[in-house]
Formats: C-alpha cells, sequence, structure tokens
C-alpha cells in the first residue's frame, strides 16, 4: 500500500525523483548541492533549493511513515543527552533509544535541567504510547527528579556504564554535524534530527551480524518499504 498522508500534487518532478532525493540527503553525509550533482549525473537536472524544499516538505512525512511500520519498542528505553552547538551558543540534544538501538525520539532544548527532562519524558511518552518497564540514564539528576514526577512506577537505573546504547546512537549525528559544519537554528536542527533519526537508521541494518546473503535480502525488503511510505510502489509501471 502506498502512502495515503502524502501529496504530490503540483510537484511536475515524479515521486521517484523526489523521494530518491530525500533519500540521499537523509541517508549520506551529502549536502544539497551534492544531491544535484548526482542527479545531474543520472540525467535529471534539478536545483539544490528544490531538493532542500522536498527534504523540508517530506522528510518528516517519510520518517513518520517508517516509525510507523516498526513493531512496539521494547520495556528497557535508553535516554541520554549530548552538546550542540548552534551559532556559538550550547544547546542539548536528548535522544531515547529502545533496547535494539531503535530512535525512538529525539528533541532538542536550550538547557537540561529538570523542566526539560521533564518535557521529553512526557513527548516521549505520547509519541510512544506506551509506557516501559526500565528506563536507563546516565548519573544526571535532572533525570531523577523528571521521572518521580512523570513516571514513578517505571524502574529508573542512573549509571554512566549501563547507557552505552543511546551514547552510541549519538555518533551518526556527529558525522551529519560535521558534514554540515554545524546547526543554524534550533528549529532547524529539530526539523533535520528528526527526519534523520527516522529515515538513516532504516537502512543501517546491524551488518556485522548478517550474512552478505542475508544483508543484501535484508536491505532488498527495507528499500520495498521505503518505495510503499513514499507511495512509489502504489505508481503505475512505466510503458
Amino acid at each position: 500500500m502506498g502512502s495515503t498522508s502524502l501529496s504530490y500534487k503540483g510537484h511536475r518532478y515524479p515521486i521517484e525523483v523526489i523521494s530518491h532525493c530525500v533519500w540521499l540527503y537523509f541517508r549520506f553525509p551529502l549536502s544539497f548541492r551534492d544531491v544535484e550533482e548526482l542527479m545531474l549525473e543520472r540525467g535529471v537536472v534539478v536545483s539544490h533549493e528544490t531538493v532542500r524544499r522536498w527534504c523540508v516538505k517530506f522528510g518528516q512525512g517519510y520518517a513518520n511513515g517508517l516509525r510507523r511500520r516498526r513493531p512496539r519498542p521494547g520495556d528497557k528505553w535508553h535516554l541520554d543527552e549530548v552538546f550542540l552547538k548552534i551559532k556559538g551558543k550550547q544547546k542539548y540534544l536528548w535522544r531515547a533509544v529502545g533496547s535494539d538501538g531503535t530512535v525512538l525520539d529525539i528533541l532538542v532544548q536550550n538547557r537540561r535541567d529538570t523542566a526539560a527532562a521533564r518535557r521529553f519524558f512526557r513527548r516521549l511518552l505520547k509519541r510512544t504510547r506506551t509506557v516501559p518497564r526500565v528506563v536507563v540514564t546516565d548519573k544526571l539528576r535532572s533525570y531523577g527528579a523528571a521521572h518521580r514526577e512523570v513516571m514513578p512506577s517505571v524502574e529508573h537505573r542512573s549509571h554512566k556504564g549501563l547507557n552505552n546504547r543511546a551514547e552510541n546512537s549519538h555518533q551518526p549525528t556527529r558525522q551529519r554535524e560535521r558534514a554540515m559544519k554545524g546547526f543554524r537554528s534550533v528549529g532547524g536542527a529539530q526539523r533535520f534530527l528528526s527526519g534523520f533519526s527516522g529515515i538513516s537508521p532504516h537502512f543501517r541494518p546491524r551488518r556485522h551480524l548478517m550474512t552478505a546473503t542475508d544483508y543484501r535480502a535484508e536491505m532488498t525488503a527495507r528499500f520495498a518499504i521505503w518505495d510503499q511510505i513514499t507511495g512509489v510502489a502504489g505508481r503505475p509501471a512505466a510503458a
């Protein structure tokens, strides 16, 4: 089934071109101009500004579609926060991942105090529509205070060494941050990272645990899902 929540009305480029450009940008550390050049090599003339508009318009919708296809998150969540430099000012990226490493949600905030932790907890519960059995965090005190207020019945494990899964999930973000030479605004960082955290992991199965044959089969299945949520799979075949 194709995507039912996305509208391509008014776009003169085929869905295949739009979805491919969005995939390139969110999957690889490329600039909009890089995507423009790659498409030109394939005979498709599209400006970097058009690619940017497509990523803004469709990126989050694609990410949401992929998230809806995922199984429900496990009962152990790992939470962590890292610094982001935005126009020379220090901001914080809050992230929650499941026990399998799947990113559950991200939120860029100005602070990492109790109010920020509480806001992230509430957003996380609302978006996942489930309550975990255990949350694992580092020793930031804000987590404990927010935990007691928002989810007191959930077990809270606070230990630096237990939270490597969440810390490791920041690595692709750091790679993109360097490629983009930083983010220009809190809103821009939130928009990009929200789409990025939904799209990029879909194309990053744990390859080191698979044979080459299994990896290719898994990626073929994931590309098929991508075609379904972007609407490409619902297009009639070319004559």
